[in-house]
């Protein structure tokens, strides 16, 4: 048998209360490791708790970015999936209606106010 094929799918929000900062582009920087490591934590949590989560195995924080005011960070991450036979298909729509509901229509993620419009899945 084959050994599933590694998928990649775009995860990208806005979060309105943690203020953007020039060392959060640089990824050596303590603070861009720091935050990358609580978007971890929150990311990987939901992400096993949705339709893909028996077959997710991760997302790297690839990077993060100013918003339109100066407290909005764009985060970027790039997410990875088994895909096998027993995941029907990736339904990147799903997956956005599921992480809507999880972080309350897309306005929470743990301490952090989200962009309601922000939420992007592209699979």
């Amino acid at each position: 048998a084959l050994a599933p094929a590694v998928k990649n799918f775009t995860l990208n929000f806005t979060i309105t209360n943690l203020q953007f900062t020039a060392d959060l582009q640089k990824p050596n920087s303590r603070r861009f490791k720091s935050t990358e490591k609580v978007m971890y934590h929150y990311i990987d949590s939901l992400l096993q708790k949705s339709s893909v989560g028996p077959h997710f195995t991760g997302c790297k924080v690839t990077g993060f970015r100013s918003g339109r005011s100066r407290d909005d960070t764009k985060v970027d991450a790039v997410c990875s999936y088994k895909d096998n036979a027993s995941l029907a298909r990736f339904d990147r729509e799903k997956l956005y209606q599921e992480l809507s509901t999880m972080t309350n229509n897309v306005t929470k993620l743990g301490h952090y106010s989200l962009d309601r419009s922000s939420l992007y899945v592209d699979g």
